[in-house]
């Protein structure tokens, strides 16, 4: 993964980095969004603009946003969207790392070990249950 350099408040300098979780202090407390989700979420909005329940314009970036979690999302309803949510939320991971998991949906323990950085120190046990 990457390592990050930014300006944090009052011009200290803080280190990012996806693979030791370090993704700054406003992702601290942060609730990670799966594809799938966004997916409901603005197809929600969008259903709501289209029966005049909403009056807001649509942007080009909505748009585009919505054409992209189409695209990519795995999963097709709240439903299992929600049984994911449940199946990866019982390991002690972190929310960014239970996203990533869902996002991508690795086949098998060494996908997810090459992908995501931090599933590599996990016991193989573990890792098979997820």
């Amino acid at each position: 993964m990457t390592t990050g350099r930014r300006h944090l408040r009052r011009g200290a300098l803080g280190n990012e980095d996806a693979a030791t979780l370090s993704l700054g202090e406003e992702f601290q407390n942060a609730q990670c969004l799966y594809t799938s989700e966004v997916k409901i979420l603005l197809e929600a909005q969008q259903d709501s603009k289209e029966s005049a329940t909403e009056n807001r314009p649509t942007t080009s970036i909505t748009t585009k946003t919505l054409e992209y979690v189409r695209m990519f999302s795995r999963f097709t309803n709240r439903d299992s969207v929600r049984e994911v949510r449940q199946l990866l939320g019982k390991d002690d991971m972190a929310q960014f790392e239970i996203a990533q998991l869902a996002n991508l949906c690795c086949e098998d323990a060494e996908e997810a070990k090459a992908l995501i950085p931090r599933q590599a120190s996990m016991s193989e046990k573990r890792q098979k249950r997820i």
